[in-house]
This record gives structure tokens, sequence and C-alpha cells, in this order.
């Protein structure tokens, strides 16, 4: 006779016990579908429940950064993927967290998050100055991308209420829309190449324009700090670009709250290191997860205890 379901799990754990290996469900909060965080959340689940005995990961759907900060703030067992700057937001309880700070801390420094301010060829749409009176998007409601974008916006001298009819998608969803017509310009902030603007600019009969907007971020940083850098997103990135995108980059971190036990944040940041290569096959932007990048100076929100040690170890001078 077949032992009933909770009764086999009861004996999984138990055996787990006695093996010295303890039972852990845990969540990794990512973003929309269209973007890179959900791929790559996917990955580090698949990889974390094969590779840590007892541990058992999932990916979940999420609005982006500020979604998956309020997700780690309530103290349930997640990690996510954040920008720094939203990181900071949360951990210094401003702007999107004015209702309460969130005791985060660092497990990793990940990879660079470039915006992308995306038109296409006829919507008039050729600097950032020409948002002014058009239909844009600047990212879903949960999103970094809305904090981000609200940032360049202002630093551009546009203002985000007054100068353009703002809406609040996805970046899959604001492809569908400008496609569509009922948008003509959006913001987007993720790896490269971020699968739902490539979407786009291999859409037949569609050419896209990538605004430059790098000469923001000294105005960015004067205001919330030296979180933002000029960069470029290289022409051969996406089909049509006919120079490089002169643009502003933010660094993304992967983030747990301070009380994750020590022993589950060493398992995870080990696993990320250890296994680069099967993440770089889910996503080639996990080829920046390197040692070089981890330093106190490149993260607002201290590191964890259990990430520290791992680095330690490798001999990772953090601070």
């Amino acid at each position: 006779m077949v032992a009933p379901l909770k009764q086999v799990g009861l004996l999984l754990t138990g055996l787990l016990l006695c093996l010295g290996v303890s039972a852990q469900n845990i969540s990794i909060a990512t973003g929309g579908t269209g973007g890179v965080y959900y791929p790559m959340g996917g990955g580090l689940a698949a990889i974390l429940s094969k590779t840590v005995p007892g541990m058992q990961a999932t990916a979940e759907v999420t609005g982006g950064s500020v979604d998956n900060l309020k997700l780690i703030g309530s103290g349930k067992p997640y990690i996510g993927f954040s920008m720094s700057d939203a990181a900071l937001d949360a951990f210094r309880g401003e702007d999107k967290f004015k209702s309460g700070k969130v005791p985060l801390r660092t497990l990793a420094i990940l990879y660079p998050n470039r915006m992308h301010v995306v038109s296409v060829e006829g919507r008039g749409v050729k600097n950032i100055n020409d948002l002014k009176g058009k239909r844009v998007s600047t990212g879903s409601p949960g999103s970094a991308t809305e904090v981000m974008a609200f940032r360049v916006i202002e630093a551009a001298g546009l203002d985000k209420d007054k100068d353009m009819k703002r809406e609040r998608l996805g970046v899959a969803e604001s492809v569908n829309a400008i496609k569509d017509g009922k948008i003509d310009a959006f913001f987007w902030v993720g790896g490269l190449p971020t699968a739902a603007v490539t979407d786009l600019a291999n859409t037949p009969g569609t050419k896209i324009v990538m605004v430059d907007h790098a000469d923001t971020v000294a105005a960015m940083n004067k205001k919330y700090g030296n979180l933002y850098v000029q960069d470029v997103i290289p022409k051969a990135t996406y089909k049509g670009m006919d120079v490089d995108n002169k643009q502003a980059t933010v660094m993304n971190i992967l983030v747990a709250h301070e009380n994750m036990d020590e022993k589950t944040a060493y398992s995870v940041v080990k696993t990320l290191f250890e296994k680069r290569d099967d993440m770089i096959a889910v996503h080639k932007e996990a080829a920046n997860f390197k040692f070089d990048n981890q330093r106190a100076s490149a993260s607002p929100v201290p590191f964890h205890p259990g990430a520290l040690k791992f680095f330690a170890e490798k001999g990772v001078k953090v601070n």
C-alpha cells in the first residue's frame, strides 16, 4: 500500500535530518518574463535544487526589484535580484519604501544593468528631449526600471507627469504596445541582450531607435549618490543599431534578509560562483559574476556574513 503523501514527506524529512541535512524551501524573486532576471532566477533555482542538499528553490515572476525587495521585507525565505539604487532606497526606507526600511544584506554583485530608452523609426523620437508630448512607458509599478526612468527624465530636465503621457508597462508589454502603436517609446533597465528588445529589433518592417542619455548620469549621481556610470550598449547587441548607444548603467545585486542564516547564504553564494558556467549557459550576463567585482564600495548594502565567509575562503577581500 502506498503511504499518503504527507507520510512520505515526513519520512523524507526524517531521512534528511538523519543524514545531517536540513530540508529547506527558498523562493527567488525575479522579474517579468521578457527580461533577464526571470530566466537567470529560474536557472539559479534549478542549480540550487540540484546542488545544495535538502534545498528546493523556485523562481517567481514579479514586477521587478521593488517587488522583490518588499517580498524580502516580508521575512519569508526569499532571495531576490535588485538594482543597487532600489536596494539602497529599501535599506534607507526612502522613495517607494517610506513605509519602512528593509533589513537587507548583499549576497553578491552580479552584472551591469543598462538603461534602454527605446523607440522605433517614424515616431519622432531621436533624443531624450523628443519624449516631450509622447506616449511613454516608464516600467511596471513594481520595478526599479520605473525608479531609474524617473531619475533619467528628471535629470534631462523633463517632468514625468506633465511632459509625456505615461504608461506603466513591463518590457514585454512595452514591446507589444510599441508594435501596436499604443506608445512611442519605453524605458527598460536590463542585461544584454534583453529578449523582448531583441524581439522588437527583429520584427519585420521595424527599425529600433536607441536613445542616448549618458549625459544624465552626473545629475543623477549628484542627487542620489554615485550609483550610476556612463556606459554603452554596443551596436551589435540589437539588429538595426547603427552606432553604440550611450546610456546610463547601474549594477545588479543579489540580496536577502539580514536574518537569513549564515549557512544558507554561504550555500547560495558558493553555488552561484562554483556553478557559474551553468549560469552562463542560461544567460551570458552571468559571465560578469566575478570575484573582482565583490567590493563593499560596489554595493550600497552591507554584505551578508555568509557571503563574506565564502569570499574569504576564496581569498577575496571584500572590505
